[in-house]
C-alpha cells in the first residue's frame, strides 16, 4: 500500500474527512452556548456535562430538559455502535466499533483491577485506516479510508464507559494506539483531548492520555504546543535509517537524527518523559549493534524505553524473537543505557489481548 500521507516534500497530506452535521460529542461549552436560543434556560455548562457524564445517563443515554434538547436538534447525537466483543483469557476485551456511516474500528478495554490503584486502560482508534505503511503493522495494510472527527474519538470513549466501564475519569487512563496515525489527525485529536479533559465532563488528566506517533516530525511540533497536551509516544523500531526506512517509510522523510533533534528540543514539562516504543523483530533490529545505537539514540533525552515483542499475525512476515532472546536484549540495552548515563526506566511490555488480535499491531477491519 502506498504511502499516502506525506507529499513529495515532506510536508503532510491531509487525510479525508467525513461530512455531515457537528457532532454533539465534540462540543465544548462555548460552541454549545452558541448554539442555544436567547433567553433560554438552563446553562451550556448543564448540557455539556449531561452529554459528557455516562453516569449521570439513563438508559436511552444522556438526560436533558427542553433548552438542551433544543441544541441537540441541531447536531448528530450518534455514538459509535460496539457491534463485536472479543474477550480475552488476561481480561482485556477488543471492541469492534461501527460509525455512523458505516466504517468499522477497534478499540481495546484492559481493565487493571489487582494494582493498589486499579485503572482502566482503553487503546482507541483515530482514523479508519492509516496511512504510514509499517510493515509489521496489520492496520497499515488498510490504507487510510478517513480520519475519525473529534466526536467519533470522543464517542468511542464514552461508548467503552457506558457498556465496560468505569464510568468516573480519574479512574481510565486513554492511550491513542489503535487504528491510524493519531498526529495525522492532530486536529480532530486535540480538540477530542480538551473535551475529554474538561472537568466539567469526563474529566480525564491529560498526564493520562498518551499519544502514539510514527514519527511525524512536523505534527510532533505542533503538538508541542497544544493548550491541553497528553503524553507522547515515538515508535523508534529500528536503529539505523536503512532498516527503518525499509519498515516505516515515513523515516525517509524524517531520518534517525532529524527525529532525535526534534525530540531534544520538544518542550517537556518538569518530570515529562517521551516513551521510545521498540517493537522487536526476529533477526532485523534486535543484535548486539542495535541495542547499543537504540542506547545512543535514547542517551540525553528525557525518556523511558519500552520494549515490544512483536505482535504476529497473518497480514506481515516478520516474526517476533523467543522469550530467551528477548531477555538477552533487554539485558545488553540496560547496560549500554546504564553505561550512557541513562536516568529514565526500560520496561518490556506485557502484550496483552494477543488471544483474541487485540495486542499492538494486529487491529485491521476491512474499510
Amino acid at each position: 500500500m502506498p504511502l499516502a500521507v506525506l507529499a513529495a516534500d515532506g510536508s503532510v497530506v491531509p487525510a479525508p474527512e467525513r461530512g455531515g452535521r457537528p457532532s454533539a460529542w465534540s462540543q465544548d461549552v462555548a460552541s454549545l452556548a452558541a448554539l442555544m436560543t436567547p433567553g433560554a434556560r438552563g446553562t451550556a455548562d448543564h448540557i455539556f456535562a449531561s452529554l459528557q457524564r455516562v453516569s449521570s445517563w439513563d438508559a436511552h443515554g444522556p438526560k436533558l430538559g427542553r433548552a438542551g434538547r433544543a441544541v441537540l436538534e441541531q447536531l448528530d447525537l450518534e455514538l459509535p455502535e460496539i457491534i463485536e466483543r472479543a474477550p480475552s483469557e488476561d481480561g482485556a476485551t477488543r471492541l469492534v466499533l461501527r460509525t455512523g456511516d458505516g466504517h468499522k474500528i477497534e478499540a481495546v478495554h484492559m481493565p487493571r483491577p489487582h494494582v493498589k490503584n486499579p485503572r482502566t486502560t482503553f487503546c482507541i482508534s483515530s482514523q479508519v485506516g492509516c496511512a504510514m505503511g509499517c510493515t509489521f503493522c496489520a492496520t497499515g495494510t488498510m490504507g487510510i479510508v478517513r480520519n475519525l472527527s473529534a466526536g467519533e474519538i470522543v464517542g468511542q470513549v464514552l461508548a467503552l464507559m457506558r457498556a465496560h466501564g468505569p464510568v468516573r475519569g480519574h479512574e481510565i487512563n486513554i492511550v491513542f494506539m489503535g487504528m491510524g496515525e493519531p498526529l495525522h489527525n492532530l486536529d480532530n485529536v486535540a480538540r477530542a483531548v480538551e473535551i475529554l479533559c474538561d472537568p466539567r465532563g469526563v474529566g480525564l488528566s491529560a498526564r493520562r492520555i498518551t499519544v502514539s506517533t510514527s514519527g511525524l516530525v512536523p505534527r510532533i511540533e505542533r503538538f508541542a504546543a497544544l493548550a491541553v497536551r497528553p503524553l507522547l509516544s515515538v515508535s523508534i523500531n529500528a536503529t539505523t535509517d536503512e532498516t527503518r526506512s525499509r519498515i516505516m517509510p515515513v523515516n525517509k522523510a524524517f531520518n534517525l537524527a532529524t527525529l532525535k533533534a526534534t525530540l531534544l528540543k520538544y518542550p517537556y514539562r518538569t518530570g515529562e518523559k517521551v516513551l521510545l516504543a521498540y517493537v522487536l523483530l526476529q533477526g532485523e533490529n534486535d543484535s548486539d549493534d542495535d541495542a547499543a545505537r537504540l542506547a545512543d539514540f535514547a542517551a540525553g533525552l528525557p525518556a523511558n524505553v519500552n520494549l515490544i515483542p512483536l505482535n504476529e499475525h497473518s497480514l506481515t512476515t516478520h516474526k517476533a524473537p523467543d522469550d530467551s532472546w528477548i531477555a538477552a536484549f533487554s539485558a545488553r540495552l540496560y547496560e549500554a543505557l546504564k553505561a550512557r548515563e541513562f536516568s529514565g526506566v526500560l520496561t518490556t511490555r506485557n502484550n496483552r489481548g494477543r488471544d483474541i488480535r487485540g495486542a499492538c499491531g494486529q487491529l485491521v477491519q476491512e474499510a
